[in-house]
């Protein structure tokens, strides 16, 4: 528990921070365009909003989330964007208002998750820790989505710590999603922390190794930097070839940046 408790403080203090962007702007702002093809910042608000909404059912009502997903399986490559355009056209106020109540009951259910119990996803089920670091990842990286339409430069904080794991941790489903076969060797991966000191994960002595920013890595992982502009550093051609199609993030491989 005290784990899932430390990074939904990290979502909570994330999400808030997002809010403090949008939370100022005008009604014609909420529709400027986002580097996400066709979607704008009201696009942006709208999936975080969706999706928090969803793992909360996975978390309270178990057959509704069965109702959801089957739902969502009549277009499974197309629903993430039709609920994202459904929530754009709603007003500004009552699209944050909505988001800020509903994320606040999932941050308070998350907590309330008992030891060992598995939540219903799209994909394996998940503990409420790892489903934490799912929507923090999420709300990280559509958070940028949006300063970067504004041309804002967002500050690094020690919250990419567990975005940072989540990239290490899905390394193989990187490579099995690109119809690669995954590496049989530990990685060492050495991120040097906004706040100092560094995170490492693998074997200091492995062979395959990546090295950099750790702010870079997730730019990485969440694939909302191109590879060639970040920090990091490969040794190895495994290694290398991560670096070119890692992804944290559920769902056929992105486009990337």
């Amino acid at each position: 528990m005290a784990e899932t408790e430390s990074i939904v403080a990290d979502l909570s203090a994330e999400s808030d921070a997002l809010d403090a962007l949008v939370a100022p702007l005008a009604d014609s702002q909420w529709g400027t365009p986002t580097p996400a093809a066709g979607w704008t910042i009201a696009h942006q608000i709208g999936h975080l909003l969706w999706t928090d909404r969803v793992s909360l059912i996975a978390i309270t009502d178990e057959a509704g989330f069965a109702d959801a997903l089957a739902e969502a399986m009549k277009d499974p490559a197309g629903f993430v964007d039709a609920a994202a355009d459904e929530l754009a056209q709603v007003p500004p106020a009552e699209l944050l208002a909505d988001w800020r109540s509903t994320r606040a009951r999932l941050h308070a259910e998350l907590r309330g998750v008992a030891d060992g119990r598995k939540l219903p996803w799209f994909g394996p089920p998940m503990s409420a820790a790892s489903m934490a670091t799912a929507r923090l990842m999420e709300t990280w990286a559509h958070g940028l989505d949006v300063a970067d339409a504004l041309a804002v430069r967002r500050p690094a904080t020690d919250r990419l710590r567990s975005i940072a794991h989540l990239g290490v941790r899905t390394r193989d489903y990187a490579f099995t999603v690109n119809n690669l076969t995954p590496p049989t060797e530990p990685f060492h991966v050495e991120l040097h922390a906004p706040g100092g000191g560094v995170w490492a994960w693998g074997p200091v002595n492995a062979e395959q190794r990546v090295v950099g920013s750790a702010e870079d890595f997730c730019f990485l992982v969440t694939q909302r930097r191109a590879p060639a502009e970040l920090d990091l550093v490969a040794d190895g051609a495994d290694a290398q070839r991560w670096l070119e199609i890692a992804q944290a993030f559920a769902g056929p491989p992105g486009a990337g940046r």
